[in-house]
């Protein structure tokens, strides 16, 4: 089950019940959009249909981002499920998520260093946590592309299980990348698995883990 960190009881509560779920992106933070995304795709997972609208300030480019299209409004939805802005400041389940500082010239490269920090925390994507971020994807790339040439096996269930508790846990996506930092070290997962097991996660994360496949 999905919980989120509700501001008016200081704790993770479920999501409202019903099928449906409504998001409302209120200003156009990149890592706001990148949240917004992630929250639609864990939930998505969960069998919700999601639905997600901005308002036109929203960030240009975010398919660059792998964050899927939003649906722009001219107001802000006054019944959203979630909120996700700046600040806490609704009498509804909000996600305040503090805007970024900084750039990266590679989308993929700063939605990993996003994911990489609770979302609820300050980020700075300094050079340095740049560079660690694009160290860690290219690695991540570079072992898929290996374990491609393997004979194919079934997903790992108990790292995919792992990851995917963790983002249900008030999205917490930085243990549930590091399952996948875990998963690829384990000398007792076949690579077909380990294949398996990453691009399933990736549904989810959308770090472009296959980019490198067929490359080499």
């Amino acid at each position: 089950m999905l919980r989120l960190h509700d501001h008016r009881t200081g704790r993770p509560e479920a999501l409202p019940a019903g099928r449906g779920l409504r998001v409302q992106v209120v200003d156009g933070a990149y890592r706001r959009a990148v949240v917004a995304d992630l929250l639609r795709r864990v939930a998505e997972r969960s069998g919700r249909r999601v639905r997600v609208v901005s308002t036109p300030g929203a960030a240009t480019g975010l398919d660059d981002y792998n964050v899927q299209p939003f649906e722009v409004l001219d107001d802000v939805l006054p019944d959203a499920d979630v909120y996700v802005s700046g600040t806490a400041d609704r009498d509804a389940l909000c996600l305040a998520v503090p805007q970024e500082d900084g750039t990266s010239q590679d989308p993929l490269t700063a939605r990993l260093a996003m994911l990489e920090v609770p979302y609820r925390e300050p980020l700075e994507l300094s050079e340095r946590r740049l560079s660690a971020a694009a160290e860690r994807l290219d690695a991540w790339r570079g072992k898929v592309a290996e374990w491609a040439t393997s004979p194919g096996r079934p997903i790992d269930r108990a790292y995919a299980n792992e990851a995917e508790a963790a983002l249900a846990d008030d999205l917490g996506s930085p243990a549930a990348l590091a399952v996948l930092d875990r998963l690829a070290a384990d000398p007792d997962v076949p690579p077909g698995a380990k294949l398996e097991t990453f691009i399933h996660l990736d549904l989810v994360l959308a770090l472009g883990l296959v980019s490198a496949i067929g490359q080499a």
